[in-house]
């Protein structure tokens, strides 16, 4: 399957040019991008992620020669 996404600035019109291009192709869809905006701004817990060194560690002298 191939998807063909026409971004909002192209608008309506190529999007029907598109449909209608490709409309006897069942290997392809076209798509209207209507996003608003970016998905990632809005998380919680933002900003840099932090590497934790999850090992255990071992009871102090359990393994002492």
């Amino acid at each position: 399957m191939i998807y063909c996404v026409v971004p909002p600035e192209l608008g309506e019109e190529a999007y029907l040019r598109l449909v209608e291009h490709y409309r006897d192709n069942p290997n392809v869809k076209v798509l209207m991008d209507r996003r608003h905006g970016e998905r990632r701004t809005d998380r919680t817990g933002g900003g840099a992620r932090s590497k934790r060194d999850r090992r255990q560690r071992g009871t102090p002298g359990a393994f002492d020669l």
